[in-house]
């Protein structure tokens, strides 16, 4: 790990580099309304050159603008010296006087288990123990993306293919996210550091070429800069502030046209189109009509593509009734003047259709039973033998028997129930964890909950409690298994 060693502390004579880019920051959070009086804001520091100017900075808005701020450091287990980091990091927080938070997260592990890439694994993991840090405070969280970080984003999304917002790279701000110091360029941040003799990791793996951002960074925006267009970076950046305007724009009018072209109230899972209306909208507002009912129906919108909305069109717009069939196991039908886009279990499924609720399972040993919509689970409780291995998959989860206090059930959420997210034992409510995890309103009472009276110990699919852990002192065990998986 190399580090430039020099003093942590802020010289008492502030330079003129030091001011203005203070106060370029301070407008940028200002216009963008990042951080208000009173808000809590964790901030995700790695070490890095870019977190690492991040934590400065908020120090230094601090005293213009009054909030709590709290570190966050997350060890992704990759590299052998990534505990260094870790150690600069909480030292550094201690001399600046803030909160360190640690995470330690198998990050390889993680992306095998859910069959995504290391860099998505890393940035769940990331997000999640921002908002585990923030809890239920009013706040924000900061993270430390560049201008550079912008235009390599740009540049990834138009070579996948992408629309107006993704044309537009990061935001500034994104929901309770927000990025400080998206307005500094790379050069920028380090020279800055330099000037006041601030020390910051070094991450090796920013220098290879193992990632696609990083193809991005070393060859074909360092190649623009150089050969094609000095400042392309920036120019790109003040064009994704075009791109964002315009998608903001293109996003009211289609709210207001979705007030004209559907039905409100159609229930969970199911979305209903008035065609006669639809179809006197704009083509481009009709496509986009289509995403937000197919992603309202779906619960998500990734892996919706231009093909699936076109087809969707092509029926609603044609002269025969149909169905077509999407992602997620979605339906889209046409009959005359009405079109349905729905999960195809909703039409056997009662709960579904906002007919009825999730059936409820009591656990009894051993047995196996169908939740709807979950798969068939199995459950059974053994003693625990010290050579077997806790089961690291994500549909089958060991649980400490001893450790239940009431009858366990497969259920729907309700009032009141609750998630033990630390070794702290520390709470947070279900309600929370699900807007944290970004899960859509309408899909919540969809999802079935292993429960311990108001104790949530399993949410399938997503996390369980760290208080029904095996742990050392585990005797007997209960195993839950979901096999022929729906979700």
């Amino acid at each position: 790990m190399e580090k430039r060693r020099v003093s942590l502390f802020l010289f008492s004579s502030y330079s003129v580099i030091l001011y203005s880019m203070i106060n370029k920051v301070l407008n940028y959070v200002k216009e963008y309304q990042m951080i208000e009086a009173g808000d809590m804001v964790v901030a995700g520091i790695s070490g890095g050159a870019d977190s690492v100017c991040l934590l400065f900075v908020l120090l230094e808005i601090r005293k213009k603008i009054p909030f709590t701020l709290r570190a966050v450091h997350v060890n992704h287990k990759i590299r052998p010296d990534a505990s260094e980091d870790a150690d600069y990091v909480r030292e550094l927080c201690k001399r600046q006087g803030v909160p360190f938070h640690l995470v330690e997260e198998d990050v390889e592990g993680r992306a095998k288990e859910y069959g995504i890439s290391t860099e998505e694994a890393g940035r769940r993991i990331r997000y999640r123990a921002f908002g585990e840090v923030l809890g239920g405070e009013k706040g924000k969280i900061a993270v430390a993306h560049n201008s550079n970080d912008r235009a390599e984003t740009m540049l990834f999304h138009l070579f996948r293919g992408t629309g107006l917002a993704g044309a537009g790279g990061i935001r500034p701000v994104n929901g309770n996210v927000i990025r400080p110091v998206l307005c500094l360029s790379r050069n920028e941040i380090e020279g800055w550091l330099l000037e006041r003799n601030i020390p910051f990791c070094h991450d090796s793996t920013n220098a290879q070429d193992i990632y696609t951002r990083n193809r991005i960074r070393h060859h074909i925006l360092a190649y623009a800069e150089e050969e094609i267009c000095q400042g392309a970076s920036a120019n790109m950046n003040r064009t994704a502030d075009l791109l964002l305007e315009a998608q903001d724009y293109i996003d009211r009018q289609v709210k207001a046209a979705i007030k004209r072209c559907v039905k409100a109230g159609t229930g969970p899972g199911r979305v209903k189109i008035r065609i006669p209306e639809l179809l006197k909208e704009d083509v481009y507002l009709r496509g986009c009509i289509l995403l937000y009912c197919i992603g309202q129906a779906a619960g998500s919108r990734k892996d919706i593509t231009a093909a699936h909305i076109r087809s969707a069109d092509r029926l609603l717009s044609g002269e025969r009734n149909g169905e077509i069939h999407l992602p997620y196991g979605l339906a889209v039908y046409k009959k005359y003047d009405l079109g349905m886009i729905q999960r195809k279990e909703a039409k056997d499924t009662a709960y579904m259709s906002g007919q009825g609720e999730l059936p409820e399972h009591r656990i009894t040993f051993p047995s196996v039973f169908e939740a709807p919509g979950l798969g068939t689970v199995e459950i059974t409780v053994f003693l625990r033998e010290y050579s077997q291995n806790i089961p690291q998959k994500t549909y089958t989860k060991w649980f400490d028997y001893d450790k239940i206090t009431s009858s366990a059930m497969f259920r729907a959420r309700r009032g009141g129930d609750y998630l033990t997210i630390n070794n702290k034992m520390g709470h947070k409510s279900l309600q929370d964890y699900f807007v944290n995890e970004k899960i859509p309103r309408q899909e919540r009472d969809k999802i079935y909950v292993l429960a311990d009276g108001s104790h949530i110990m399993w949410v399938p699919g997503y996390r369980m409690s760290e208080y029904y852990k095996v742990r050392e002192d585990t005797r007997k065990i209960m195993q839950v298994s979901i096999l022929d998986k729906k979700i």
